[in-house]
């Protein structure tokens, strides 16, 4: 059983996890105004490539690295590069907070599509929740229509469901393999495979960049193994719903750095989607826990 320290430590866990990830978007929303969005994508990869591979040497993971389930690593790989992609070139033209907010229904997405990859069962009230939790991104693109038609909301709405659908494969695959060789495939895969399709547009990196691109991997890498750590020691349902913390971050940055600040809709839009992911976090607890007491 999971102890309330232990609790408490995977949420401080979370919160440094959806600090160094926000710091990590800004990062890719201060790049996409100079490289393509594609190459973007490749770079994120790669500049986490070498940090990975230390953690992977200091797991002692590269053995059987490659007897590994070879398919759904690379739809994973495919999904990763689709999303990094639409995510980048939605949020060149988008607010962090924005963006957030539409990325924030990947739960109710991972809930829904759960039902056709995992056969997993899901009754009316977490039904009605993915209701209201797609409801409330409509909110947040516009309820008269002008938003959803936008280039950046469609991306990374396309973002969010390239997420769910990874998500999805990760469950499949973490019944067999290693978390290791699961983030160490994602990277290399990711890395190459941006990289040939961003190859014909590849602009030079200039100088100035280097630190964002250091930015990008240490922020990323940290982001990650925080986010492992939170996971690893705490219960799903009370550490899942601080992911939502990235908001905060997102609105302060989105001022420190654009001066911009979100509108009325992107705001009732986020609280709708946020609470019917925290519904449906704290039920899937419930649920468990009537199943397995």
């Amino acid at each position: 059983m999971i102890s309330t320290r232990g609790n408490l430590y995977s949420i401080y866990a979370m919160l440094i996890a959806m600090a160094m990830f926000s710091l990590m978007d800004a990062v890719i929303k201060l790049l996409s105004a100079r490289y393509p969005a594609m190459q973007v994508a490749a770079l994120r990869g790669l500049t986490s490539l070498p940090l990975v591979l230390v953690y992977v040497y200091w797991r002692g993971a590269f053995t059987g690295m490659f007897k590994v389930r070879w398919s759904l690593h690379l739809l994973r790989a495919a999904l990763g590069i689709a999303m990094l992609s639409l995510f980048t070139f939605g949020l060149r033209d988008v607010s962090m907070a924005e963006a957030y907010s539409i990325i924030f229904v990947a739960p109710a997405l991972i809930t829904a599509l759960s039902v056709v990859f995992l056969k997993e069962s899901v009754n009316a009230p977490r039904w009605i929740a993915v209701a209201v939790g797609l409801a409330g991104v409509v909110v947040v693109l516009r309820p008269t229509g002008e938003g959803l038609m936008s280039v950046g909301g469609a991306a990374l709405l396309g973002a969010a469901v390239c997420y769910a659908i990874s998500a999805i494969a990760g469950r499949l695959l973490s019944r067999t393999d290693r978390s290791e060789h699961m983030v160490l495939w994602l990277m290399l895969m990711v890395g190459a495979g941006a990289s040939l399709l961003a190859a014909p547009r590849w602009v030079a990196i200039g100088a100035p960049d280097t630190f964002l691109l250091c930015a990008l991997a240490v922020t990323g890498f940290l982001g990650q193994l925080a986010i492992t750590e939170a996971f690893n020691k705490g219960e799903a349902s009370s550490v899942a719903p601080f992911e939502y913390s990235a908001l905060a971050w997102g609105l302060g940055l989105d001022w420190m750095l654009w001066n911009a600040l979100p509108d009325r809709y992107t705001m009732v839009g986020a609280a709708i989607i946020i609470g019917s992911g925290i519904y449906l976090v704290r039920h899937e607890q419930v649920h468990a826990s009537a199943e397995h007491p």
